[in-house]
């Protein structure tokens, strides 16, 4: 058996010793939906007709209600253990949350706990649906107007505010990501977007969190920003909650500069992807505003259409990321690490602490591949450029150990 049972309404727990149901405490669910008594109520109902604790999750992996016996039992029931069962709750197919249960001393019957779990999974359906509707509009909202579909600014304000959005003073953008450094469960995305919106709500409660239409593993959101510095603040939020709230996980944040016309929001929207793309990977910090990118502003009137910055690229480094895809070495990165060290060979191959010798032979290989030259003004000029289209098109630099010929794997005696 594995250490967390999971069984779908359809199933029956484990085949062991059952109890017999209690029919009071069922009538006790029936009256709690028919009143409207609220989750918390109806959980502690189920947890008398089951006689067991249980915790009750939504599909973004938050906590709605707890029927447990003391906090140590309820710190218990959100851990993976033998004697834990995971109720997955499904309405018409379409999964709403689950329950999580252990059972006081006998396991429930089956065909009971399957009609609780169907009470209960209605109620969390019915109870979520006008805030998944109020999301999905939102998410419509924002992505309209992320892409300027809306043209009067009356009519954008107007649209925030029914939905509990002023931008009537302007706003900013915030792109959010998230990688996983280990395997882990397919739900986490889920999680992403509720606790980045939770942290942006936290300092701007009219804040418009929603999954990315083209990166699963990325989040957007619009911060109204009436003092040009709330999505600083935002910014700075969601990271602590994401450090808290969803562990083992890398980050990276890209946050426009404040549009004090939400019609310019479509740019700001851009400004943060390009935040985003410049940042990602670094390892000396996390999140970067636009005012932070320096050159690669130059680079933001073509994020709308890429396609000459994908020309610029292909015809500069791409033949390097190839190279390092197919031979795990790593010519990019020291060509990215001599352009930080204003082309100095000793600085190059001091801080990749490697011999200045296979530095050179680096570089003999980048001419051969790109046709382009570090030791003249020209080429390195036109493979930065390169690296900088590389990386505003979000495109992940490979990275490997330096097996190539005269590298002897970034080992060279002295």
């Amino acid at each position: 058996m594995s250490p967390t049972e999971r069984v779908t309404l359809a199933e029956e727990v484990p085949q062991r010793e059952t109890r017999v149901p209690d029919l009071g405490a069922l009538a006790a669910i029936t009256d709690a939906v028919e009143a409207g008594a609220g989750l918390p109520e109806i959980l502690r109902a189920a947890s008398r007709a089951l006689d067991a604790s249980l915790i009750l999750i939504d599909r973004s992996g938050a906590v709605l209600a707890v029927a447990a016996r003391s906090p140590a039992d309820e710190r218990s029931l959100m851990r993976d253990a033998p004697d834990i069962t995971t109720v997955e709750l499904k309405v018409a197919e379409s999964p709403v949350g689950q329950l999580r249960m252990r059972a006081r001393e006998q396991a429930p019957d089956g065909s009971i706990l399957r009609l609780v779990t169907t009470l209960v999974g209605s109620e969390v359906e019915r109870v979520r649906a006008p805030e998944r509707a109020s999301e999905q509009a939102a998410t419509s909202f924002q992505r309209v107007l992320l892409r300027r579909e809306i043209a009067d600014r009356d009519d954008l304000i107007a649209r925030g505010k029914e939905l509990g959005t002023d931008l009537s003073g302007g706003g900013s953008v915030i792109v959010v990501r998230a990688r996983a450094r280990t395997p882990t469960e397919d739900d986490w995305r889920q999680r992403l977007l509720a606790v980045a919106g939770r942290g942006a709500r936290s300092i701007s409660p009219g804040a418009i969190a929603a999954a990315a239409e083209d990166d699963p593993d990325q989040v957007v959101v619009v911060v109204p920003d009436p003092d040009g510095d709330t999505g600083r603040r935002v910014a700075s939020a969601v990271i602590r909650e994401l450090e808290s709230g969803l562990a083992g996980f890398s980050f990276t944040i890209g946050r426009s500069r404040h549009a004090e016309d939400p019609l310019d929001l479509s740019r700001a929207g851009n400004e943060a992807l390009l935040a985003a793309n410049v940042v990602e990977g670094d390892p000396r910090r996390s999140e970067l505003g636009y005012e932070e990118t320096g050159t690669y502003q130059l680079l933001l009137p073509h994020m709308n259409d890429p396609a000459e910055l994908n020309r610029f690229y292909d015809e500069t480094v791409r033949p390097l990321v190839i190279y390092d895809e197919q031979y795990e070495t790593d010519l990019l990165g020291t060509l990215s690490t001599f352009l930080e060290c204003d082309a100095n060979v000793n600085a190059t191959a001091a801080r990749l602490i490697t011999h200045r010798h296979t530095i050179r032979y680096r570089f003999e290989r980048v001419r051969e591949l790109t046709g382009l030259d570090v030791s003249s003004t020209d080429g390195r000029e036109k493979l930065s450029l390169g690296l900088k289209a590389m990386r505003v098109l979000g495109i992940a630099a490979p990275r490997g150990p330096a097996t190539e010929p005269g590298a002897e794997g970034g080992r060279v005696p002295r």
